[in-house]
């Protein structure tokens, strides 16, 4: 077992010798897969020109990665959800030109360790542009409050964007509702049915989570906050997957469960790119108010029993959505509460 981590490790990182020195072989691998058609390995190797060693090896990794692999005897080795590999430039062709120029930057990596952790290092975009990267797999993926955040390559889009508000917005605590509003546009805009919200940051279908949100904010000196804005959106993790996570405690569902199984990642992100850029525009002019409505017509938590965790204290009652400044209001035996921040369950 330890043996098997570390060479999907080495495989992660290591350029392997007589193949191309921009990626990994296990994520040239993972491009020659993402057709979902057979390869064999003495292809894939002729390709690669590496050894059907170094092959079945690469295709072991990808596994360790969480990636379903088939291997066929005498056939080779297939990806069955296929897994269009995200590519930066093409994305970047996506983009309508009005986004396009409030974007200064697009990058995408094989494997980091966190997208936002990644943008949060560097030096915050100028007012108005925002930079966004991508990864394939993130090995410290999170959500909020330190959850791990777990996508296999090619089963999900994992991207963060970055942007520079001149002066803090009087209500960008309410910042992770109007992502969740303008990612809901896209999934709707690409056929979608049934997607809701739920607070704070939560995307549903039914009762399964399909995607999240994760905001951080760094404030600097000058008055301006700069935002991380991360975004999972699971698009064809396979049942292994999706039963990982349901063990773990959380049900989940994705986009190929949803119809959207020939859905392109590449143009889903830069979808979801666009929706962001024209929300922090919007919201950075107007504020909540202009969401409010979408979000109160998508919210999943309406008129329901719920529990909420918040501040160490637990408080139970009917949720009633969210007020004019984002906060869940839910009706308590001791009357209305307000919560800005906190877990949310709904109650048998």
């Amino acid at each position: 077992m330890v043996r098997a981590a570390r060479a999907a490790a080495r495989a992660l990182h290591a350029p392997p010798t007589g193949a191309s020195e921009s990626a990994p072989l296990i994520a040239q691998v993972f491009g020659a897969l993402a057709d979902g058609r057979l390869h064999s390995g003495e292809e894939l190797a002729k390709r690669l020109g590496v050894s059907r060693s170094a092959i079945w090896k690469a295709t072991g990794s990808l596994r360790e990665l969480g990636a379903t692999v088939h291997a066929v005897r005498n056939r080779g080795y297939r990806l069955p959800h296929g897994g269009e590999p995200l590519d930066a430039a093409t994305i970047r062709l996506h983009l309508a030109r009005d986004v396009r120029n409030h974007v200064a930057s697009i990058e995408s990596a094989w494997s980091i360790p966190s997208t936002n952790t990644r943008l949060l290092e560097r030096v915050p975009p100028s007012g108005g542009t925002s930079e966004v990267m991508l990864a394939e797999y993130q090995s410290a993926g999170r959500g909020r409050r330190g959850r791990a955040w777990f996508a296999p390559p090619g089963g999900a889009i994992c991207l963060s964007l970055s942007w520079t508000f001149r002066e803090v917005p009087p209500e960008l605590g309410a910042l992770s509702l109007v992502i969740g509003v303008c990612a809901l546009r896209v999934l709707r805009e690409a056929g979608v049915a049934g997607a809701a919200l739920k607070w704070p940051n939560d995307l549903l279908i039914g009762e399964r989570k399909l995607g999240g949100v994760l905001i951080e904010v760094r404030v600097g000196s000058s008055g301006s906050a700069c935002v991380v804005i991360g975004i999972g959106l699971n698009v064809a993790l396979g049942a292994k997957v999706l039963g990982k996570i349901s063990a773990a405690g959380t049900a989940a569902t994705d986009l190929a469960s949803a119809g959207l199984a020939t859905s392109s990642r590449n143009a889903m992100a830069a979808a979801l790119i666009g929706g962001c850029v024209r929300g922090l525009i919007q919201f950075e002019r107007e504020g909540l108010k202009p969401f409010s409505e979408e979000w109160r017509t998508a919210d999943a938590l309406r008129g329901r029993p719920v529990s909420v965790s918040a501040a160490g204290a637990m408080a139970q009652g009917i949720a009633h959505g969210i007020d004019l400044h984002g906060a869940l209001l839910v009706e308590t035996p001791q009357g209305v509460k307000r919560f800005v921040a906190g877990d949310v369950t709904v109650r048998a």
